[in-house]
């Protein structure tokens, strides 16, 4: 009985040796979240269709591949939560690779840079320095790196109001309910700064880049998922390299946000 068993053992692993190991999933369809309130990077239109940077490319990453994409929109704050939960494949919703979120999700190679500026009504006058902010109220946005940038570096100066969206944020930026706020120059640029209630507003003082908060931006996948994170590696590669990237770059954009 015991040789019995031994050889039947053996004969399993032979079998396994020659089939090699379990392949991966066959990735036909991919399901992409994303914010849907953050244009010109994601947006939905007055047609409830979703547009902007990060669909463009999501989709174009997966016409390259050859395979189906769906996108589902999830508001900001549980975007990681979705993803964790299966209710979505990956993130593609201009989220920046960080220390804090590499310890929940894996990330892709880069596909732009975002870093961080404070902005303010034109003619304030506020001062971009411990002495210059002390006391004031900066908007921005929940559970982003700009938040937690916020936090580590002004949190015992500013008083900091967070929002689910920038257009929330903004619209008690306009009001004067709060000094001024902080995000992402490229949407303030190519959105905010181009509304006419936006005209009124500038950045002011530097551009901050520090990669502990304002790593590059990637797709999100979960950490088992190593084989579709590879896959969209090389779809991110094949976009750069045909050229459809630098056209949808071209199409929001008079600038490369890919960066060096």
């Amino acid at each position: 009985m015991k040789k019995w068993i031994v050889m039947t053992v053996v004969l399993l692993t032979a079998v396994m040796m020659i089939s090699g190991p379990a392949t991966a999933k066959d990735w036909k369809k991919i399901r992409v979240g994303t914010e849907g309130a953050y244009p010109p990077f994601n947006g939905i239109d007055k047609d409830g269709n979703l547009w902007g940077f990060d669909v463009d490319i999501a989709r174009a990453i997966c016409k390259a591949l050859g395979v189906q994409c769906e996108l589902v929109v999830q508001d900001w704050d549980g975007i990681i939560p979705g993803l964790l939960a299966k209710k979505y494949d990956c993130i593609i919703a201009s989220m920046s690779r960080t220390e804090e979120r590499m310890k929940k999700v894996a990330f892709t190679d880069k596909y732009y840079l975002s870093p961080g500026h404070f902005y303010a009504k034109k003619g304030a006058g506020i001062e971009i320095s411990k002495k210059g902010l002390k006391g004031k109220t900066v908007a921005v946005q929940r559970a982003t790196s700009w938040e937690t940038f916020l936090r580590d570096k002004f949190g015992d100066i500013l008083k900091i109001t967070v929002y689910g969206t920038m257009d929330e944020a903004n619209l008690d930026l306009i009001s004067g309910r709060v000094d001024l706020g902080f995000a992402d120059p490229m949407s303030l640029a190519t959105n905010f700064f181009k509304t006419d209630a936006g005209k009124n507003f500038e950045l002011i003082g530097p551009v901050y880049t520090d990669p502990k908060y304002f790593g590059p931006v990637c797709i999100a996948v979960r950490k088992q998922d190593n084989d579709l994170r590879e896959l969209l590696n090389k779809g991110i590669k094949m976009i750069r390299a045909d050229g459809t990237y630098q056209k949808i770059n071209a199409k929001y954009f008079d600038f490369d946000v890919y960066g060096k």
